[in-house]
This record gives C-alpha cells, structure tokens and sequence, in this order.
C-alpha cells in the first residue's frame, strides 16, 4: 500500500490517528506545511503567502484559488507517486479515488465528543465558541471539497475505511489502519495504481527534497 489519506473532521483526533500510522508504518506524513513546502520548492512562492491569508485560502472561492488547486492536485499525485506517505486531508481522498493502491480513510466523531476536545485547548473556554468553530471548519472544508471535486465531503461512499473516535480509541484507529495496510500489502493490487502517475521531473525533485528522500517507493 503506497499511499494513506485520512480526512478528518476537527475534534475527530484525525491528526494525531494520522501521524501515528505513518510513524508506525514508516511513511512520510504529509500535511499542509509538507505541500506548502513542495509547492515553494518547485516555484509557487505566493502559495504561502495565500495559503496564511484571512480570511484563508481554503475558504476562498475565486480564478487565481482554481490555478492553485490544480497545482495542489499535481503536488499530491507527485507525493503519491513518490509513495509510503500518509496524505492528511487536502482533499487528497478526490484527488486519488479510484488508484487501486490507496487507502482513503476518513476520522470522524459525534459533534459533543468533538467540542470536548477542542475546549481542552486553553485559548477556548466557551463550548459555544466551540460549537461554532467546528462547523465553520465543517463549511469550509466541505465548501472546499464539493466545489473544486464535485464529491461530498462527509460520505461514507468515497472511503475504504470511515472510523468514528467517538467509541473507538485513536491507539485503536490506528492498530486498525497498520494492520488494514499490512493486510492490503500481502495482496496484489488489481487496477490502476500510483505507479502510473506521470510527473513533472521538477516537481518529482521538489518533493523528494521536502520528504528528505530519494527513493521512490
């Protein structure tokens, strides 16, 4: 299994379910920073400042956003390429549907579960704060997810493997994802895989710099 996405609802623990598989695994964890950094290296300088800006650049509907999703798409199918990573959200699971040799992964958990961990950050004591917080990050990412991919963003159906934090322990979540990957791995995989993906050799070089790896996978 060359590649993991895993999107996440906030509060779901995705994150930390995350990069613990990929740390266990052995694979690269690829979050917004590692593509920011892949994008700078190959070129894209204004894609940071953008991607910072208020009210964000994930929120952000317009011509220059659309350019800059099809660079983020090209950015993730050369990580994908490149292989043994895990992808943490992006819209990543779209991005890479239907490679036989992805496993996309979505981590969610019951909004009073959620809003219990986002108030265990000090900067936020009021659970309507909270509330209010995770459904905008709901909107946006959702926002994001159906405009540029034409999918939902919260359907089961565009998932290998949906796990729900609320009962299911992220130590657990994650034995699962190991043990699901190791299983896929015994197998051969049957379809179009990421070893097909054509990449720029620029971008290809600019993303084994940022991984800190030379090996294709």
């Amino acid at each position: 299994m060359a590649v993991i996405t895993i999107s996440r609802e906030l509060g779901s623990a995705g994150s930390t379910i995350a990069e613990r598989a990929a740390r266990t695994l052995g694979y690269h964890f690829v979050d917004k920073r590692t593509i920011a950094e892949v994008l700078i290296q190959y070129g894209f300088v204004e894609f940071d400042k953008a991607y910072d800006s208020a009210p964000g650049f994930w929120a952000r509907f317009d011509s220059r956003r659309a350019e800059m999703v099809d660079l983020l798409d090209r950015v993730i199918q050369a990580l994908a390429r490149h292989g043994d990573v895990v992808i943490l959200g992006r819209g990543s699971f779209a991005v890479l549907a239907g490679f036989a040799d992805v496993l996309n992964v979505r981590i969610q958990a019951p909004l009073p579960v959620r809003i219990e961990r986002v108030l265990e950050q000090p900067e936020i004591t009021d659970p309507d704060q909270a509330e209010a917080i995770l459904q905008e990050s709901d909107r946006v990412r959702a926002a994001f997810v159906e405009s540029f991919y034409g999918v939902r963003w919260d359907t089961a159906t565009a998932f290998d493997v949906v796990i729900g934090t609320g009962k299911v322990s992220p130590d657990l979540a994650v034995t699962w994802l190991v043990e699901i990957v190791k299983a896929l791995n015994e197998r051969r995989a049957d379809g179009r895989t990421s070893r097909t993906i054509q990449v720029d050799p620029i971008l290809a070089a600019a993303v084994c710099a940022v991984l800190e790896c030379q090996v294709t996978h």
